[in-house]
């Protein structure tokens, strides 16, 4: 569920057609004030009395871009867009843009650079940030341009533009790329640093600084010398135009950074291909070279991306709020995924009761208002998708009846949006290249906002009646008004004047974003993952069931790609990208900063942990994919919840479904009676999905079929095997294991075999990751799930043991194996109460056995924490500061990790929280 963007970052809420259906790619929009596209039209001028793009203030607004730009659809939507969309009205240059490793933001004199390391809690522990903080200025001497507007830009790269009238700069910034390439006139190169910059290499034309520790090299052209003069840094360009800046893993790369300075990026181009159950895509940089004939470069890739890929990758990493990026020597890398499964709904089973079923089907079907009164673009989205999800439901149990009544009432609503002049309606705005649906709702007009949510659930209700329907489905019927929303939310041409290159879809970060304007402090930011997904897999439906292989590929594309954005980003399912400060197991919202347990409109734990589910579909199987990231998940939600959920039970109780079928209808045996179903879902949907999986089991994404909409659920032994096919002939679908299932034409088919239970412990299995939590017994685990409880530090005597274990609590772990994170440190939180006792302090040692051989190599102890005399839980933190160390750290090869706990100070006893996430070790390795 969206909520309104115009607030700042620190306010969150802890509260193709073709021209014959419409625009071409050159078609200019219809001088007439009403576009027929088939049987629908959209309107080219706005409704009376309603807004499109402004400033927070009301004031219309344009697109900030060079001349060069002008005819160009702006890809709103993405990391850089404040750049184009001015939304405050005092900032003509851009907010904090985060391209990782490096941040950015445009201001009078240039381009501010910066490389955060160091993550932030905020928002009460609900939000850690690696916020832009200035480490230098790139630009010219005397440079003072009134506004920043976007020159050029390409799939993940832009370039800012900035001119006073006497001298012009223009930079090429980008996701993963170390460098900034500068080329400008009219003044000499310079770089301004935040503080004085300390030289640690001087080659005339080739400088390498330090600044707030981080180490950036400069590079001018050949010829030229940098001159150092307090925090500024000049170099003439002579007849030259460029220069560039790049930010160094440590500063034994400079060499190899240099290689490749004048090696220019000029743009960036994803290609993507989906074969036989997988999916790939190739990312490549174009350069140009200023100098010499290089013409490689280097690329710092995601986790999603380098878990996924073959390509030899260097030793040099950066840090970034996603994780660690490592660095690729090359202009191009690919990377090969598992296809993300797609069903128009889940298959039949014996497990469902059909007359309980077909009651629960007639609620829906004979409610007075099947649309609950929604009037806006997202809560008739919202319907439309109840209403779609039950239609193959209905077929299965033999109730044409029902499924043909739905259908109706689908196409009906869509139709009314699908024309103009009504009470609703569609309407392109020609500056921002942009459809959008009246009335609006979460600043989708006015910050042209959650297109992509919005009109996923008219894609995907469409894709229903598509599959029933193929005449309705035509480009000459309402098929072509289809397209027309597919093409503002989700462009595959980038070609196409008309609308933008996957406006939403940031291809590189490998998810969508949800801001159209991207004004935060923070960067643009998306919530609900789940209806960026509902988009994709509504791709897939409708590419299947029209006969657009195109757009069944791109959908598949698009959900593969973010499915694994999703595990790692939102629901951090290797433990390996959230800070352990961070304290939780899942994001509500994920920022260009960082990620906020949080959501915009409430605090309350079930929809935090829920709105990146709903809506559940045929496309959220893709979730099952990690379990265990599931059930921790369910088990903070309700920790956080104080119980089991209440208000969105059913979305919760099919999220666990795809971990844990059995656990999740247990819930519903007990629980169904007396609840209201959340505004999308159903409980004729929930019931049968519930059931469904607790007969077949849970998604079993190890094998995938030759075709998208194609499924396996594993339970037990036995493998069940599922696939649509939307063609109007016979098929066999193959499956990665060997097994083969005979389709026929427009239905579902279902077999069965033998395998393996992917994840057969209904505990979760203890994730390999760098985060310890600490249990009764002195044991240190990185299992989660467990029972909260305490230990007891022994007091101190009235004696002073700061510095000295002194019948210390010790939890410890051996045979770890693991790699040295450069730059990193061990961190710790735990949770402490004193009680009502005064003066008591409670210190903490960490030991280090490298090998395993009973020598610890390293220790470091913490000054003590004095505990305050008030009953309730403090926490004490590494950031009390290092009293003490003795060694060095290395890799870990069956290391041994002791953790060592007593009281420092004091007469008298406190307690040590044990057994969940509250107390955790977090140590530097990988």
């Amino acid at each position: 569920m969206p909520a309104p963007r115009n607030r700042p970052a620190a306010a969150l809420v802890l509260a193709s057609a073709l021209a014959a259906v419409g625009l071409g790619p050159a078609a200019a929009p219809a001088a007439a004030a009403t576009v027929p596209v088939g049987s629908g039209s959209y309107s080219d001028t706005r409704p009376a009395g309603t807004s499109g793009p402004t400033t927070n203030t009301g004031t219309p607004v344009t697109p900030k871009v060079t001349a060069a730009a002008r005819n160009r659809p702006v890809p709103t939507n993405d990391w850089w867009s404040s750049l184009a969309f001015q939304r405050y009205g005092d900032n003509p240059y851009s907010t904090p843009m985060y391209g990782h490793p490096l941040t950015y933001q445009a201001t009078a004199g240039g381009l501010d650079v910066g490389y955060p390391t160091t993550p932030a809690i905020v928002g009460d522990g609900r939000q850690y940030e690696f916020a832009h903080k200035r480490d230098l200025t790139i630009g010219l001497a005397g440079l003072n341009s009134p506004d920043t507007k976007a020159d050029d830009w390409s799939d993940w790269t832009v370039t800012p533009y900035w001119s006073d009238g006497t001298r012009t700069l223009r930079t090429t910034i980008g996701h993963g790329l170390p460098f900034v390439y500068a080329k400008g006139s009219g003044g000499n190169a310079q770089i301004t640093t935040a503080g004085a910059p300390a030289v640690f290499a001087d080659q005339g034309n080739v400088l390498g600084i330090t600044v707030a520790g981080h180490h950036y090299a400069l590079f001018a052209p050949t010829g030229s010398d940098w001159n150092v003069s307090g925090s500024t840094i000049n170099a003439g360009l002579g007849s030259k135009d460029y220069f560039s800046v790049a930010v160094l893993p440590s500063t034994g790369a400079l060499e190899t950074y240099r290689k490749y300075a004048y090696s220019f990026v000029t743009g960036s181009k994803v290609d993507w291909s989906y074969t036989g159950g997988t999916v790939k895509a190739t990312y490549t940089l174009t350069t140009e070279a200023k100098e010499g004939s290089e013409r490689g470069t280097l690329q710092a890739l995601y986790r999603h991306q380098w878990r996924n890929t073959t390509d030899a990758l260097t030793a040099h990493t950066y840090v970034s709020p996603r994780g660690t990026m490592k660095v690729r020597e090359s202009a191009s890398f690919t990377t090969s995924q598992k296809a993300s499964a797609v069903l128009p709904a889940l298959p039949k089973s014996n497990g469902v009761d059909t007359a309980r079923l077909r009651g629960y089907l007639n609620e829906v079907a004979n409610a007075s208002d099947p649309f609950s009164g929604a009037t806006d673009t997202y809560w008739t989205g919202k319907a439309l998708g109840r209403l779609a999800q039950l239609v193959p439901v209905a077929e299965q149990i033999g109730e044409a009846g029902i499924r043909d009544k739905l259908l109706g009432l689908i196409r009906g609503k869509l139709q009314e949006w699908f024309t103009a002049g009504g009470a609703n309606e569609f309407s392109y705005d020609k500056d921002w290249k942009t459809l959008t649906g009246y009335p609006a709702s979460y600043g989708s007009d006015t910050e042209l906002n959650d297109h992509h949510f919005h009109y996923s659930y008219y894609v995907h209700a469409a894709a229903i009646v598509a599959q029933y329907d193929q005449a309705w489905a035509a480009d000459s019927a309402w098929g072509g008004m289809v397209k027309t929303l597919i093409r503002d939310a989700a462009n595959a041409a980038r070609t196409d004047t008309a609308f933008p290159f996957l406006r939403g879809f940031d291809v590189y970060a490998g998810h969508s974003w949800a801001s159209g304007h991207q004004g935060f402090a923070a960067g643009n930011n998306q919530e609900s993952s789940s209806e960026s997904t509902n988009l994709s897999a509504a791709l897939v439906l409708w590419g299947s069931a029209t006969g657009d292989t195109s757009m069944r590929d791109l959908g598949t594309y698009l959900l593969t790609i973010e499915s694994e954005s999703i595990a790692q980003y939102w629901f951090d399912a290797d433990e390996q990208v959230f800070p352990g400060s961070f304290g939780h197991d899942t994001a509500g919202m994920v920022w260009g900063s960082g990620a906020a347990y949080a959501t915009w409109w409430t605090a309350n734990p079930e929809e935090i942990h829920g709105i990146n589910v709903l809506p559940v579909t045929g496309g959220s199987l893709h979730l099952g994919g990690e379990k265990a990231a599931i059930r921790r998940n369910i088990a903070e939600m309700e920790r956080e919840n104080g119980g089991p959920a209440v208000e969105w039970r059913d979305i919760l109780w099919e999220f666990q479904s795809l971990a844990d079928p059995a656990a999740a209808k247990s819930k519903w045996d007990a629980g169904h009676a007396g609840y209201t179903p959340e505004q999308g879902e159903s409980k004729a949907h929930t019931y049968h999905w519930i059931s469904t999986l607790d007969t077949l089991g849970a998604p079993d994404a190890t094998v995938t079929g030759n075709i998208p909409t194609s499924a396996v659920f594993t339970k037990g032994t036995v493998r069940t095997y599922a696939a649509h096919n939307h063609g109007s002939t016979a098929r066999t679908v193959t499956f990665s294991d060997g097994k083969t299932l005979s389709v026929p034409a427009r239905s579902t088919a279902t077999g069965t075999g033998t395998g393996s239970d992917p994840d057969p412990d209904p505990d979760p299995d203890p994730p390999t990751g760098n985060t310890f939590q600490l249990r009764a017994g002195g044991v240190l685990t990185t299992a989660t799930g467990g029972t909260a409880g305490s230990d007891t530090i022994a007091s101190a005597g009235g004696a002073n043991h700061d510095g000295t274990p002194h019948q210390p609590l010790v939890y410890e772990v051996k045979g770890v194996n693991g790699t040295l994170t450069p730059g990193a440190a061990t961190a710790f939180r735990l949770q402490l109460d004193a009680g009502t006792t005064v003066g008591l302090g409670q210190q903490a040692r960490i030991s280090y056995d490298l090998t395993g051989d009973g020598s610890f190599e390293r220790t470091e102890t913490y000054h003590y924490f004095a505990t305050d005399p008030v009953p309730g839980w403090e926490e004490y933190a590494q950031s009390r500061g290092l009293k003490a160390s003795t060694g060095t750290l290395g890799n870990l090869a069956g290391g041994t990790v002791r953790l060592e706990v007593w009281s420092a100070i004091g007469n008298g006893t406190a307690k040590l929280a044990t057994g969940t996430d509250k107390s955790v070790l977090v140590i530097p390795f990988g």
